[in-house]
């Protein structure tokens, strides 16, 4: 017998994601904030941190989806629709950071070797 997981916990987990996806990309905004600054290491904690609340975000979404091979039955609801655009988002934003990260530390360099 198939089992379903009730709207409450389903708006639960939608909810978790969103917080802890919200939560990494207010680091990542911090971390944007630390390379304008040229303070490496503290835009590179920060998006380390990123990373630990999208992982967070991320065992919330691995609970659905152990549920959902378990047999669980899943009616997919708006709000983790807009969830799960938000941790993609999040993700990419992420990415996107790093990189930019390595091309402020570039700047940086050739910055600080033209001013001698």
């Amino acid at each position: 017998m198939n089992k379903e997981m009730s709207s409450e916990d389903i708006q639960l987990i939608a909810f978790n994601i969103i917080l802890y996806s919200g939560n990494a990309k207010t680091k990542i905004h911090e971390a944007f904030k630390a390379m304008r600054q040229a303070d490496f290491i503290a835009a590179n904690q920060l998006l380390d941190e990123a990373n630990k609340e999208i992982l967070q975000a991320h065992h919330s979404q691995t609970e659905l989806l152990q549920n959902y091979a378990n047999g669980t039955k899943i009616t997919m609801e708006i709000i983790m629709v807009h969830a799960q655009d938000h941790l993609m988002t999040t993700m990419s934003f992420r990415e996107m950071a790093i990189e930019m990260l390595h091309l402020y530390e570039k700047h940086h360099e050739l910055e600080t070797t033209l001013k001698g």
